[in-house]
Parts: structure tokens; C-alpha cells; sequence
């Protein structure tokens, strides 16, 4: 069966995934390939996980390619959209999941310093915003030219994180960056319409992080109302709505198993140990 026969337009669609080479990037990109979209995977540093990736996307029977890029560098940024539209002029999702995630708090061993916070901002916010920009330049040159084109509104859908609305003052770096990010999802909706929708996805704890033991990580993954928090299978089929809700821009929706209901001082994966 030919994976196309599963979207709801009869137009193809591309999606640009950054991150894409492992962790919930890759789900998300593979997910897409599963519902047929077309796939641009970019990655940074993990060229044999994006091979993996690309791999398997292949026998999706969608088209896919490679694309590297170091996000902390504007000019990589501008030849990333480029060669990637080039590539697929029917680009009609932009999913931002590359960041850096490495731990600071101020009231610790390992202080924020200028470096840390400047490098988490770059990646976790400016690449994501000036990806953005290029997006929503590129579709309004669409629309412009084929206004009569119908294949629902092009997103940009930015990966945040449940502790922003639980906030504890772990990784303060990485916070306060992806708080910054959710800010502008409710700005450049507003800008950006209405030629393309901005909306956030914000998973709760669904992967092992940093020195996180399996069993530390069972036991946080069950601290939600639900007794279970999101799965990376979550978090794509979440991507995959939000591609396709037309009527929904400038909000985020929480996938969490509830993780946000619960307050705590600290992040969750210190409490497992």
C-alpha cells in the first residue's frame, strides 16, 4: 500500500524535521514517512544514527534525504532551509526538536555561566525562530503565487516541555531558553497568520536523559496523574494532529500523562535516585 492513500489531501506535503537523527526527532520523522508525508531529516553531529534514519524511512516508500547543518551558526541555518526547499518544494511542516539539554542551576556545583546559557539560547531558541521565519517567508511566496492551492495551512510546530508550567530550577539554562521559545509561539502566530500557524508541543519526561538509570527512569515515567507520562510514540502522533488541525495556531498542547499537574522543586529524574 502506497503510504500517500493515509493523508487527508490529495496534495503532497514535506515535513522538515531538525534533530531528526535520534531521540523523539526521530520518531516524529518517522512517524510522518508512516502517514506519507515526505521527509527532511537534518542532524548535526550524529551522521550514523541519521543514516539509521534515513534508512528506515526508505522503506516507507516516501522521499527522504539528508540534510546537516550545525544550528549554532546563522549562516548553516539560511543553507539548511535553502537546499532543504530546494529539495522539497511542497514543504508544509517545519517540527522543531533539536536542542541542547545540559544541566545548570545557580544554587549548585555547575553555576549557569555566559557560555552555557549563550550556547542553549542559540539552539534552543534562535535556530528555531529563524527556521520559523524562513518558513513562513516561504509559504506566503506560495500563497501568493498559487493562492487557489489547497492543502490545508502549513505549520511550524516548536517542541517545548511540560516543566514550563511546572517550573523547578534544574537546567535553568535549557528553561529558561524553551520559555522563551513557548513566548514566541504566541507572537509569531499572530505575525505569521494567515499564511502559516505556529503551535507548541510540549512532552513530558519520555526518554532516559543524561546519567538517568532505566530504573530511575521507570520510576519518574509513573509520576503523573495518570501513573504514566508520554511515550516518544505519543509525542509524534501528537506532531502529526497538530500538522493537520487547521483551526489550531498559537497555543501548545501538553502531552504529558498530566506530568504539568503535579508541582515539584526539583526536576524529576533527581527524585528517582
Amino acid at each position: 500500500m502506497n503510504p500517500r492513500s493515509n493523508t487527508p489531501s490529495e496534495y503532497p506535503r514535506a515535513v522538515l524535521v531538525t534533530g531528526a537523527a535520534k531521540r523523539l526527532g526521530r520518531e516524529i520523522a518517522l512517524q510522518f514517512a508512516r502517514q506519507g508525508w515526505d521527509v527532511a531529516i537534518h542532524y548535526g553531529r550524529s551522521e550514523q544514527e541519521a543514516q539509521k534514519t534515513l534508512t528506515d524511512i526508505q522503506g516507507l516508500g516516501v522521499k527522504v534525504a539528508l540534510f546537516q547543518a550545525d544550528l549554532a551558526d546563522e549562516g548553516n541555518i539560511e543553507k539548511l532551509f535553502s537546499a532543504v526547499t530546494q529539495e522539497f518544494p511542497h514543504l508544509h511542516c517545519l517540527v522543531n526538536s533539536a536542542s541542547i539539554f545540559e544541566y545548570d542551576r545557580s544554587n549548585s556545583a555547575s553555576p549557569l555561566t555566559a557560555k552555557i546559557l549563550q550556547s542553549h539560547m542559540q539552539v534552543n531558541l534562535t535556530a528555531p525562530i529563524l527556521l520559523s521565519q524562513k518558513m513562513f517567508e516561504f509559504q506566503k511566496g506560495r500563497t501568493e503565487k498559487n493562492p487557489s492551492a489547497d492543502s490545508g495551512l502549513p505549520s511550524v510546530i516548536q517542541l517545548l516541555d511540560q516543566k514550563l508550567i511546572n517550573l523547578n530550577p534544574d537546567y535553568l539554562s535549557y528553561t529558561l531558553s524553551k520559555a522563551a521559545l513557548l513566548t514566541s509561539v504566541e507572537l509569531l502566530a499572530v505575525d505569521f497568520a494567515p499564511h502559516l500557524r505556529v503551535v507548541g508541543l510540549a512532552p513530558g519526561i519520555s526518554l532516559p536523559s543524561g546519567d538517568q538509570t532505566d530504573d530511575g527512569f521507570s520510576k519518574a515515567h509513573q509520576m503523573t496523574p495518570l501513573e504514566k507520562s508520554s511515550t516518544p510514540q505519543d509525542i509524534a502522533k501528537a506532531a502529526i494532529f497538530l500538522a493537520d488541525a487547521n483551526a489550531i495556531t498559537g497555543t501548545t498542547l501538553y502531552v504529558d500523562g498530566g506530568q504539568h499537574l503535579l508541582p515539584s522543586s526539583r526536576d524529576v529524574m533527581f527524585k528517582t535516585n
